[in-house]
């Protein structure tokens, strides 16, 4: 559940915002939403797959784990990687609208949400604070990189590039794991467009946002590798 309100400095002055990592506080989540203008920093680390939402349309994800609420990344109080995407570092805010304007909001139910523990957003005399200015920063950032996906996607499935995948897992315990629902870029269709058609993906800037996928694959390593050092330290 959430309970989503616009942030201003009289109903909100003595919040705060706990930025440690923790399952607590919600980082117990298997992926993150990501954008195109991301994809450099996120295949660093992760995996960058496409899922559908509950409406169907296809939005790019950075994948943490196997499995529902698992993140290989969260160690404790510690997110193992040098790079967080935004959609969980923007967290408890997110963009709300008012006619044509944009505005910041808060999840006040989030867990990161209390008045004891963490960033203050406001200054005594009602500024907002220095966190809050670079919550919002990242918050523009999203909402404009998150533009880049519609055209992006419609670019893949214009010239069929994209396709399901499933992925068979055996890890040293010996137990069998399958990844499944998930969508990739089909690379034999990639190398077959003609060039009128791969210097139209150049124009439009998409190459890069494919390559940076595609370079996304042997993060997939990193993750069963990971798995496995979880199994081992459980036993």
């Amino acid at each position: 559940m959430s309970r989503t309100v616009q942030l201003n400095n009289v109903d909100h002055r003595d919040l705060r915002v706990d930025t440690r990592r923790s399952a607590a506080l919600g980082d117990d989540v298997m992926w993150a939403i990501t954008f195109p203008a991301e994809f450099r920093n996120v295949q660093a680390h992760y995996p960058i797959v496409f899922g559908k939402s509950a409406d169907g349309e296809f939005q790019p994800l950075a994948l943490f784990g196997f499995t529902d609420r698992q993140n290989l990344f969260l160690d404790g109080e510690r997110w193992d990687a040098t790079y967080i995407p935004l959609t969980i570092e923007r967290q408890p805010f997110l963009i709300g609208r008012s006619a044509d304007e944009m505005l910041m909001h808060i999840d006040l139910d989030h867990p990161r949400v209390g008045t004891t523990h963490g960033e203050a957003l406001f200054l005594p005399h009602g500024g907002t604070s220095a966190y809050v200015e670079h919550a919002s920063s990242l918050l523009n950032t999203i909402h404009q990189g998150l533009q880049g996906t519609a055209p992006f996607v419609a670019a893949l499935l214009q010239h069929d590039l994209l396709e399901p995948f499933v992925l068979d897992i055996r890890l040293d315990d010996g137990s069998d794991n399958r990844l499944s629902g998930y969508y990739t870029i089909n690379e034999d269709r990639l190398r077959q467009l003609d060039g009128d058609a791969f210097a139209a993906l150049g124009r439009a800037g998409h190459l890069e946002a494919i390559y940076m996928m595609l370079a996304s694959v042997v993060r997939f390593r990193d993750l069963i590798e990971r798995v496995n050092r979880a199994g081992a330290a459980g036993r």
